[in-house]
Protein backbone atom coordinates (compact mmCIF):
# COMPACT_ATOMS: atom_id res chain seq x y z
CA UNK A 1 0.00 0.00 0.00
CA UNK A 2 1.03 3.21 -0.37
CA UNK A 3 0.02 7.03 0.69
CA UNK A 4 1.24 10.17 -1.29
CA UNK A 5 2.11 12.40 2.00
CA UNK A 6 2.33 15.63 -0.55
CA UNK A 7 4.42 18.62 0.53
CA UNK A 8 2.32 20.02 2.85
CA UNK A 9 3.95 18.56 6.18
CA UNK A 10 7.40 20.08 4.29
CA UNK A 11 5.26 23.42 3.41
CA UNK A 12 3.98 23.80 7.11
CA UNK A 13 7.92 23.41 8.19
CA UNK A 14 9.12 25.58 6.31
CA UNK A 15 6.95 28.68 6.48
CA UNK A 16 7.07 28.04 10.33
CA UNK A 17 11.29 28.20 9.79
CA UNK A 18 10.86 31.36 8.12
CA UNK A 19 8.61 33.27 10.46
CA UNK A 20 5.63 33.28 7.86
CA UNK A 21 2.55 34.28 9.19
CA UNK A 22 0.41 31.04 10.07
CA UNK A 23 -2.49 32.44 7.47
CA UNK A 24 0.06 31.48 4.65
CA UNK A 25 -0.16 27.38 5.86
CA UNK A 26 -2.36 25.70 3.96
CA UNK A 27 -5.78 25.36 5.92
CA UNK A 28 -5.67 21.80 6.84
CA UNK A 29 -2.29 22.01 8.76
CA UNK A 30 -4.19 24.54 11.14
CA UNK A 31 -7.32 22.04 11.79
CA UNK A 32 -7.67 18.36 13.21
CA UNK A 33 -9.67 17.49 10.70
CA UNK A 34 -8.93 13.82 9.02
CA UNK A 35 -7.48 13.94 5.58
CA UNK A 36 -9.91 12.99 2.88
CA UNK A 37 -8.65 9.83 1.54
CA UNK A 38 -8.78 8.51 -2.56
CA UNK A 39 -7.95 4.75 -3.10
CA UNK A 40 -7.58 2.64 -5.98
CA UNK A 41 -6.12 -0.50 -7.06
CA UNK A 42 -3.10 0.22 -9.96
CA UNK A 43 -0.50 -1.65 -11.85
CA UNK A 44 2.33 -1.25 -10.48
CA UNK A 45 4.31 -4.95 -11.70
CA UNK A 46 3.44 -6.75 -14.52
CA UNK A 47 2.74 -5.72 -18.09
CA UNK A 48 0.78 -2.98 -17.50
CA UNK A 49 2.81 -1.20 -14.62
CA UNK A 50 4.26 1.29 -17.35
CA UNK A 51 0.90 3.24 -17.42
CA UNK A 52 0.03 2.25 -13.93
CA UNK A 53 3.19 4.30 -12.66
CA UNK A 54 2.81 7.07 -14.80
CA UNK A 55 -0.81 7.44 -14.12
CA UNK A 56 -0.18 7.07 -10.27
CA UNK A 57 2.74 9.65 -10.17
CA UNK A 58 0.10 12.20 -12.38
CA UNK A 59 -1.98 11.66 -9.14
CA UNK A 60 0.59 12.33 -7.07
CA UNK A 61 1.24 15.45 -8.66
CA UNK A 62 -2.12 16.51 -8.45
CA UNK A 63 -2.61 16.26 -4.41
CA UNK A 64 0.76 17.79 -4.37
CA UNK A 65 -1.28 20.82 -6.30
CA UNK A 66 -4.55 20.71 -4.31
CA UNK A 67 -2.54 20.00 -1.01
CA UNK A 68 -0.63 23.64 -1.25
CA UNK A 69 -3.58 24.91 -1.97
CA UNK A 70 -4.97 24.11 1.33
CA UNK A 71 -6.65 21.09 0.27
CA UNK A 72 -10.42 19.66 -0.70
CA UNK A 73 -13.10 21.11 1.76
CA UNK A 74 -10.11 22.33 4.14
CA UNK A 75 -8.86 18.80 3.98
CA UNK A 76 -6.08 17.27 3.21
CA UNK A 77 -5.62 14.81 0.13
CA UNK A 78 -4.32 10.90 0.63
CA UNK A 79 -4.01 8.45 -2.05
CA UNK A 80 -3.70 4.98 -1.11
CA UNK A 81 -3.20 2.36 -3.16
CA UNK A 82 -2.51 -1.09 -4.06
CA UNK A 83 -0.44 -3.07 -6.60
CA UNK A 84 -2.92 -5.06 -9.16
CA UNK A 85 -0.23 -6.80 -10.18
CA UNK A 86 -1.70 -6.12 -13.61
CA UNK A 87 -3.69 -8.75 -12.69
CA UNK A 88 -7.96 -8.34 -12.69
CA UNK A 89 -8.22 -11.52 -10.38
CA UNK A 90 -6.25 -9.27 -7.64
CA UNK A 91 -8.77 -6.29 -8.44
CA UNK A 92 -12.20 -7.13 -6.13
CA UNK A 93 -9.90 -7.64 -2.74
CA UNK A 94 -8.54 -4.77 -3.29
CA UNK A 95 -11.68 -2.83 -3.28
CA UNK A 96 -13.18 -4.35 -0.69
CA UNK A 97 -10.47 -3.50 1.30
CA UNK A 98 -10.25 -0.13 0.27
CA UNK A 99 -14.05 0.30 1.04
CA UNK A 100 -14.42 -1.77 4.04
CA UNK A 101 -11.05 -1.78 5.99
CA UNK A 102 -9.47 1.51 4.88
CA UNK A 103 -12.63 3.00 4.60
CA UNK A 104 -11.12 5.58 2.16
CA UNK A 105 -13.97 8.20 1.06
CA UNK A 106 -13.43 8.38 -2.60
CA UNK A 107 -12.65 5.66 -5.31
CA UNK A 108 -10.41 6.06 -8.67
CA UNK A 109 -9.63 2.98 -10.70
CA UNK A 110 -6.52 2.17 -11.89
CA UNK A 111 -5.27 1.16 -15.56
CA UNK A 112 -7.58 -0.36 -18.21
CA UNK A 113 -10.24 -2.30 -18.94
CA UNK A 114 -9.64 -5.55 -17.49
CA UNK A 115 -9.38 -4.18 -14.09
CA UNK A 116 -12.11 -1.39 -14.62
CA UNK A 117 -14.48 -4.33 -14.94
CA UNK A 118 -13.44 -6.73 -12.06
CA UNK A 119 -13.88 -3.71 -9.37
CA UNK A 120 -17.21 -2.59 -10.98
CA UNK A 121 -19.19 -5.66 -8.80
CA UNK A 122 -17.51 -4.17 -5.42
CA UNK A 123 -17.87 -0.38 -6.40
CA UNK A 124 -21.53 -0.90 -7.55
CA UNK A 125 -22.14 -2.84 -4.28
CA UNK A 126 -21.33 0.36 -1.88
CA UNK A 127 -22.81 2.99 -4.60
CA UNK A 128 -19.41 4.61 -4.88
CA UNK A 129 -18.64 7.23 -7.50
CA UNK A 130 -16.48 5.54 -9.81
CA UNK A 131 -14.26 8.06 -12.02
CA UNK A 132 -12.36 5.24 -14.10
CA UNK A 133 -9.29 4.88 -16.21
CA UNK A 134 -9.35 4.17 -19.81
CA UNK A 135 -12.22 1.69 -19.81
CA UNK A 136 -13.63 0.72 -23.04
CA UNK A 137 -17.34 0.26 -23.17
CA UNK A 138 -17.24 -1.46 -19.70
CA UNK A 139 -20.61 0.08 -18.58
CA UNK A 140 -22.19 -0.77 -21.77
CA UNK A 141 -23.15 -3.93 -19.56
CA UNK A 142 -23.09 -2.75 -16.36
CA UNK A 143 -25.11 0.32 -16.60
CA UNK A 144 -23.86 2.10 -13.53
CA UNK A 145 -25.54 5.93 -12.74
CA UNK A 146 -22.24 6.79 -10.84
CA UNK A 147 -19.21 5.50 -13.24
CA UNK A 148 -17.22 7.89 -15.07
CA UNK A 149 -14.22 7.19 -17.24
CA UNK A 150 -11.41 9.21 -19.08
CA UNK A 151 -10.67 7.24 -22.22
CA UNK A 152 -12.50 9.90 -24.60
CA UNK A 153 -14.48 6.68 -26.70
CA UNK A 154 -17.50 8.97 -26.86
CA UNK A 155 -21.23 7.67 -26.00
CA UNK A 156 -20.86 4.53 -28.68
CA UNK A 157 -17.50 3.68 -27.10
CA UNK A 158 -17.43 0.67 -29.14
CA UNK A 159 -18.11 1.56 -32.59
CA UNK A 160 -16.53 4.88 -31.93
CA UNK A 161 -13.18 3.24 -31.27
CA UNK A 162 -11.95 1.69 -34.44
CA UNK A 163 -14.27 4.67 -36.32
CA UNK A 164 -11.02 6.67 -36.92
CA UNK A 165 -9.12 3.24 -38.26
CA UNK A 166 -11.34 2.52 -40.37
CA UNK A 167 -12.21 6.36 -42.21
CA UNK A 168 -8.30 6.48 -42.59
CA UNK A 169 -8.19 3.26 -44.54
CA UNK A 170 -10.97 4.50 -46.57
CA UNK A 171 -8.85 7.74 -47.69
CA UNK A 172 -6.60 5.92 -49.76
CA UNK A 173 -6.55 5.55 -52.88
CA UNK A 174 -7.79 3.69 -54.67
CA UNK A 175 -10.06 2.61 -51.25
CA UNK A 176 -9.11 -0.87 -49.71
CA UNK A 177 -11.40 -3.71 -50.25
CA UNK A 178 -10.67 -6.47 -47.71
CA UNK A 179 -9.43 -6.07 -43.76
CA UNK A 180 -7.77 -8.76 -41.31
CA UNK A 181 -8.93 -8.44 -37.77
CA UNK A 182 -7.19 -9.99 -35.24
CA UNK A 183 -6.74 -9.54 -31.16
CA UNK A 184 -5.92 -11.22 -27.87
CA UNK A 185 -8.06 -13.36 -25.98
CA UNK A 186 -9.20 -10.33 -23.26
CA UNK A 187 -11.56 -7.66 -22.71
CA UNK A 188 -10.30 -5.07 -24.26
CA UNK A 189 -9.46 -7.07 -27.55
CA UNK A 190 -12.71 -8.46 -27.92
CA UNK A 191 -14.46 -4.96 -27.40
CA UNK A 192 -12.23 -3.41 -30.01
CA UNK A 193 -12.32 -6.12 -32.91
CA UNK A 194 -15.99 -6.18 -32.30
CA UNK A 195 -16.64 -2.55 -32.94
CA UNK A 196 -14.12 -2.98 -36.29
CA UNK A 197 -16.12 -5.55 -37.58
CA UNK A 198 -18.75 -3.61 -37.67
CA UNK A 199 -17.48 -0.40 -38.93
CA UNK A 200 -15.73 -2.70 -41.59
CA UNK A 201 -19.41 -4.17 -42.68
CA UNK A 202 -20.45 -0.75 -42.72
CA UNK A 203 -17.48 0.67 -44.69
CA UNK A 204 -18.25 -2.35 -47.39
CA UNK A 205 -14.95 -4.27 -46.45
CA UNK A 206 -14.57 -7.74 -46.58
CA UNK A 207 -13.37 -9.34 -43.47
CA UNK A 208 -10.55 -12.16 -44.89
CA UNK A 209 -9.30 -13.02 -41.19
CA UNK A 210 -10.73 -12.66 -37.89
CA UNK A 211 -9.17 -14.99 -35.26
CA UNK A 212 -8.31 -14.04 -31.70
CA UNK A 213 -5.00 -15.90 -30.20
CA UNK A 214 -4.66 -16.92 -26.40
CA UNK A 215 -3.57 -14.09 -23.62
CA UNK A 216 -0.03 -15.55 -23.20
CA UNK A 217 0.83 -15.81 -27.04
CA UNK A 218 4.67 -14.71 -26.73
CA UNK A 219 5.70 -15.71 -31.02
CA UNK A 220 3.24 -13.93 -33.32
CA UNK A 221 5.27 -14.31 -36.47
CA UNK A 222 3.05 -17.64 -37.28
CA UNK A 223 -0.16 -14.90 -36.35
CA UNK A 224 1.57 -12.88 -38.93
CA UNK A 225 2.08 -15.49 -41.87
CA UNK A 226 -1.49 -16.40 -41.45
CA UNK A 227 -2.64 -12.66 -41.67
CA UNK A 228 -0.40 -12.28 -44.73
CA UNK A 229 -2.06 -15.65 -46.24
CA UNK A 230 -5.02 -14.29 -46.57
CA UNK A 231 -3.79 -11.39 -48.11
CA UNK A 232 -5.63 -8.25 -46.97
CA UNK A 233 -5.54 -4.32 -47.85
CA UNK A 234 -5.78 -3.62 -44.14
CA UNK A 235 -4.91 -5.04 -40.76
CA UNK A 236 -6.31 -4.08 -37.80
CA UNK A 237 -5.05 -5.73 -34.43
CA UNK A 238 -6.28 -5.25 -31.43
CA UNK A 239 -3.99 -6.19 -28.58
CA UNK A 240 -2.46 -5.27 -24.72
CA UNK A 241 1.78 -3.93 -24.09
CA UNK A 242 3.56 -7.20 -24.50
CA UNK A 243 1.18 -8.42 -27.84
CA UNK A 244 1.56 -5.00 -29.54
CA UNK A 245 5.31 -5.20 -29.40
CA UNK A 246 5.56 -8.56 -30.76
CA UNK A 247 3.03 -7.93 -33.54
CA UNK A 248 5.08 -5.01 -34.88
CA UNK A 249 8.35 -7.08 -34.39
CA UNK A 250 6.84 -9.93 -35.88
CA UNK A 251 5.57 -7.65 -39.15
CA UNK A 252 8.94 -6.38 -39.87
CA UNK A 253 10.19 -10.39 -39.55
CA UNK A 254 7.65 -11.82 -42.03
CA UNK A 255 7.50 -8.86 -44.17
CA UNK A 256 3.50 -8.23 -44.01
CA UNK A 257 2.97 -6.12 -47.48
CA UNK A 258 -0.33 -4.27 -46.81
CA UNK A 259 -1.93 -1.04 -47.53
CA UNK A 260 -2.32 0.01 -43.73
CA UNK A 261 -1.64 -1.72 -40.55
CA UNK A 262 -1.86 -0.96 -36.75
CA UNK A 263 -5.35 -0.32 -34.53
CA UNK A 264 -5.74 -0.35 -31.09
CA UNK A 265 -2.10 -1.39 -30.39
CA UNK A 266 -2.02 -0.86 -26.40
CA UNK A 267 1.50 0.25 -25.37
CA UNK A 268 2.97 1.63 -28.43
CA UNK A 269 1.97 5.08 -26.94
CA UNK A 270 4.94 4.02 -23.98
CA UNK A 271 8.40 5.60 -23.71
CA UNK A 272 9.05 1.84 -23.20
CA UNK A 273 8.24 0.31 -26.65
CA UNK A 274 8.94 3.14 -28.38
CA UNK A 275 12.61 3.09 -27.52
CA UNK A 276 12.60 -0.25 -27.85
CA UNK A 277 10.90 -0.31 -31.60
CA UNK A 278 12.12 2.87 -32.64
CA UNK A 279 12.25 3.08 -37.05
CA UNK A 280 10.54 -0.40 -36.93
CA UNK A 281 7.16 2.04 -35.72
CA UNK A 282 7.49 3.52 -39.55
CA UNK A 283 3.68 3.56 -41.16
CA UNK A 284 2.10 1.93 -37.97
CA UNK A 285 -1.22 3.23 -37.48
CA UNK A 286 -1.75 3.49 -33.80
CA UNK A 287 -4.60 5.13 -31.56
CA UNK A 288 -3.56 7.17 -29.03
CA UNK A 289 -4.99 10.20 -26.62
CA UNK A 290 -2.47 12.54 -26.75
CA UNK A 291 0.58 13.89 -29.27
CA UNK A 292 2.85 16.70 -28.89
CA UNK A 293 1.21 18.43 -32.42
CA UNK A 294 0.03 22.03 -32.53
CA UNK A 295 -3.43 21.06 -32.65
CA UNK A 296 -3.37 19.72 -29.12
CA UNK A 297 -2.31 22.75 -26.69
CA UNK A 298 -4.40 22.33 -24.07
CA UNK A 299 -4.19 25.45 -21.48
CA UNK A 300 -1.90 23.51 -18.62
CA UNK A 301 -0.68 20.47 -20.37
CA UNK A 302 2.60 21.71 -21.73
CA UNK A 303 4.12 22.89 -18.21
CA UNK A 304 1.68 19.69 -16.17
CA UNK A 305 4.32 17.84 -18.70
CA UNK A 306 7.67 19.84 -17.80
CA UNK A 307 6.92 19.10 -14.14
CA UNK A 308 6.27 15.23 -14.66
CA UNK A 309 8.63 14.90 -16.73
CA UNK A 310 11.21 15.76 -13.83
CA UNK A 311 9.73 13.33 -11.38
CA UNK A 312 9.68 10.56 -14.09
CA UNK A 313 13.25 10.75 -14.04
CA UNK A 314 13.61 10.53 -10.64
CA UNK A 315 11.45 7.94 -10.04
CA UNK A 316 11.70 5.65 -13.39
CA UNK A 317 8.88 6.29 -14.57
CA UNK A 318 7.26 6.58 -18.53
CA UNK A 319 9.69 9.84 -19.14
CA UNK A 320 7.18 11.13 -22.02
CA UNK A 321 4.06 10.88 -20.02
CA UNK A 322 1.91 11.66 -23.41
CA UNK A 323 -0.58 8.51 -23.12
CA UNK A 324 -2.16 8.63 -19.52
CA UNK A 325 -0.73 11.47 -17.88
CA UNK A 326 -2.49 14.65 -18.66
CA UNK A 327 -5.70 12.24 -18.56
CA UNK A 328 -5.05 10.97 -14.83
CA UNK A 329 -4.17 14.18 -13.44
CA UNK A 330 -7.76 15.72 -15.26
CA UNK A 331 -9.75 12.64 -13.55
CA UNK A 332 -8.51 14.26 -10.32
CA UNK A 333 -9.01 17.43 -11.28
CA UNK A 334 -12.71 16.62 -12.12
CA UNK A 335 -13.37 14.78 -8.90
CA UNK A 336 -12.11 17.92 -6.84
CA UNK A 337 -14.28 20.33 -8.52
CA UNK A 338 -17.16 18.42 -8.20
CA UNK A 339 -16.10 17.68 -4.06
CA UNK A 340 -15.56 21.44 -3.96
CA UNK A 341 -18.79 22.55 -5.90
CA UNK A 342 -20.85 19.87 -3.80
CA UNK A 343 -19.33 20.87 -0.56
CA UNK A 344 -19.74 17.26 -0.15
CA UNK A 345 -18.35 13.78 -0.27
CA UNK A 346 -21.87 12.23 -0.42
CA UNK A 347 -21.49 9.82 -3.79
CA UNK A 348 -25.38 10.82 -4.64
CA UNK A 349 -24.27 14.47 -4.84
CA UNK A 350 -20.81 14.09 -6.11
CA UNK A 351 -22.60 11.91 -9.36
CA UNK A 352 -25.58 14.12 -10.09
CA UNK A 353 -22.94 17.21 -10.05
CA UNK A 354 -20.50 15.25 -12.52
CA UNK A 355 -23.18 14.17 -14.63
CA UNK A 356 -24.69 18.28 -15.12
CA UNK A 357 -21.20 19.63 -15.40
CA UNK A 358 -18.62 20.72 -18.52
CA UNK A 359 -15.34 20.34 -16.38
CA UNK A 360 -12.47 22.11 -17.70
CA UNK A 361 -9.08 20.18 -17.07
CA UNK A 362 -5.46 19.74 -18.73
CA UNK A 363 -7.05 17.41 -21.03
CA UNK A 364 -9.62 20.02 -22.36
CA UNK A 365 -12.95 20.55 -21.78
CA UNK A 366 -14.82 17.48 -20.68
CA UNK A 367 -18.34 16.17 -20.28
CA UNK A 368 -19.71 12.83 -19.47
CA UNK A 369 -23.01 11.98 -21.04
CA UNK A 370 -25.75 9.00 -19.09
CA UNK A 371 -23.40 6.22 -19.06
CA UNK A 372 -20.69 8.28 -17.93
CA UNK A 373 -18.36 7.94 -20.95
CA UNK A 374 -17.48 11.45 -22.93
CA UNK A 375 -20.33 12.88 -24.81
CA UNK A 376 -17.77 14.02 -27.48
CA UNK A 377 -15.35 11.50 -28.68
CA UNK A 378 -12.20 12.33 -29.19
CA UNK A 379 -9.70 8.99 -30.09
CA UNK A 380 -6.61 10.14 -32.10
CA UNK A 381 -5.54 7.94 -34.51
CA UNK A 382 -1.43 9.00 -35.25
CA UNK A 383 0.73 7.37 -37.72
CA UNK A 384 4.62 6.87 -37.31
CA UNK A 385 6.19 9.09 -39.53
CA UNK A 386 10.34 9.78 -40.00
CA UNK A 387 11.40 7.83 -37.00
CA UNK A 388 15.30 7.42 -37.31
CA UNK A 389 16.55 4.81 -34.88
CA UNK A 390 15.69 4.28 -31.37
CA UNK A 391 16.41 7.50 -30.00
CA UNK A 392 13.57 8.36 -27.46
CA UNK A 393 14.12 12.25 -27.81
CA UNK A 394 12.73 12.66 -31.21
CA UNK A 395 8.70 11.34 -29.82
CA UNK A 396 9.17 14.70 -28.37
CA UNK A 397 8.89 16.93 -31.32
CA UNK A 398 5.92 17.62 -33.57
CA UNK A 399 5.83 15.10 -37.16
CA UNK A 400 6.50 12.14 -35.45
CA UNK A 401 3.32 11.28 -34.39
CA UNK A 402 0.89 12.32 -37.38
CA UNK A 403 -2.50 13.05 -36.31
CA UNK A 404 -4.65 11.50 -39.29
CA UNK A 405 -7.80 11.12 -37.55
CA UNK A 406 -10.04 13.27 -36.55
CA UNK A 407 -10.16 16.29 -38.64
CA UNK A 408 -10.22 18.37 -35.74
CA UNK A 409 -7.03 17.69 -34.31
CA UNK A 410 -5.17 16.31 -37.66
CA UNK A 411 -1.95 17.69 -38.57
CA UNK A 412 -0.82 15.51 -41.49
CA UNK A 413 -1.93 12.98 -44.07
CA UNK A 414 -1.81 8.77 -43.73
CA UNK A 415 1.22 7.63 -46.31
CA UNK A 416 0.76 4.55 -47.72
CA UNK A 417 1.49 1.82 -48.06
CA UNK A 418 2.66 0.16 -45.54
CA UNK A 419 5.00 -2.27 -47.09
CA UNK A 420 7.09 0.46 -48.95
CA UNK A 421 7.07 3.08 -45.60
CA UNK A 422 8.58 -0.38 -43.54
CA UNK A 423 11.22 -0.76 -45.63
CA UNK A 424 14.31 0.77 -45.04
CA UNK A 425 15.73 3.49 -47.70
CA UNK A 426 18.22 2.49 -50.43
Amino acid sequence: MGFNQGITRRAAVAALASGLAVASIPAFAQSNAAPIRIGMGIALSGGLAAFGKSALLAMQLWAEDVNAKGGLLGRKVELVYYDDQSTPATVPGIYAKLIDVDKVDLVVSGYATNQIVAAMPTVMQKKKVFMTLFGLAANDKFKYGRYFQMQPNGPDAQAEFSKGFIQAALSMDPKPKTIAIVGGDAEFPAIATAGARDNAKAAGLKVVYDRTYPPNTIEFASVVRAIKASNPDVVFVASYPPDSAGMVRAVREVGLDVKMFGGGMIGLQSAALKSQLGAALNGVVAYDLYAPEPTMKFPGVEDFLVRYRKEAEKQGVDPLGFYIAPLAYAELQILGQAVEATKSLDDAKLADYIHQTSFNTIGGEIKFQDRGEWAEPRILWVQYQGIVGNDLGQFKEAGKQVIIYPDKFKSGNLKYPFGALARPAP
